[in-house]
């Protein structure tokens, strides 16, 4: 389990070493499992700034706990008379609220640097549509609370949304990366603006384009079955064929 080896790695480090090193080591616990490639390292000094977790408060039970759990506050000796079933709690506590941190965080001007540098490096994906031409992509929530979706990647070349490949990033809620992250990205760093794709992908039968007139009245055929179906559903069903 990651927080018994996190209590094991804890006791075996050197005497006299400062907490900050070992909430770095918390931290890279997490920003090392697989799935978790999507965050950014979180500085400790944003974390135990507790102006910047207000209104946090109440999406965990014992707040405090989990943040000196976060950066390596907790005394041992609690640790070691806690329930396991109490650790896994606790380390479930801590990674909804350094998801919920890291949200806030990526928005500031380091957070910003940091993700800049994860874009370049296409850690995120690139858009799969074949216009694009493998343009990276941004990781965006569609909701600020967390437990209601999962995080969604963002092309800024066709605007468009696309979910995660792996199962493992698709599981992340997308509250950790919020719905200003995406536009706040794109407004600090203009130059990472691409160009629209002006190119459109136009179905051919043996190299000719379908007949526009045909299209049209695709189109209408599909408008009146669709007027048909909204008055059958308001029961007027005669005198309109």
């Amino acid at each position: 389990m990651a927080d018994v080896e996190m209590v094991e790695a804890h006791s075996d480090t050197v005497d006299g070493s400062d907490s900050s090193e070992y909430a770095e080591f918390w931290i890279d616990l997490f920003l090392g499992r697989k799935g978790h490639e999507y965050f950014c390292d979180v500085d400790t000094d944003y974390i135990i700034d507790r102006f910047n977790l207000i209104n946090l408060q109440k999406t965990v039970s014992k707040f405090t706990q989990v943040i000196q759990y976060i950066v390596d506050e907790l005394d041992d000796n609690a640790l070691e008379q806690m329930s396991s079933a109490r650790i896994d709690q606790l380390e479930h506590d801590a990674c909804k609220l350094y998801g919920l941190i890291h949200a806030r965080y990526i928005i500031t001007i380091k957070g910003l640097q940091k993700m800049l540098q994860k874009y370049k490096e296409a850690d995120f994906g690139r858009c799969p549509r074949v216009y694009c031409n493998f343009q990276p992509l941004l990781p965006v929530g569609l909701h600020d609370s967390p437990g209601v979706d999962c995080v969604k990647l963002y092309c800024p070349c066709c605007e468009d949304l696309y979910i995660p490949k792996s199962s493992r990033h698709s599981s992340i809620d997308g509250a950790y990366f919020g719905t200003s992250f995406a536009g706040m990205f794109l407004q600090a760093f203009p130059e990472m603006v691409p160009k629209h794709p002006v190119k459109r992908y136009v179905p051919k039968i043996f190299g000719f384009e379908l007949h526009k007139q045909a299209q049209m009245a695709r189109w209408q055929e599909l408008q009146r079955l669709k007027l048909e179906k909204t008055l059958g559903s308001k029961g007027v069903n005669k005198g309109y064929k």
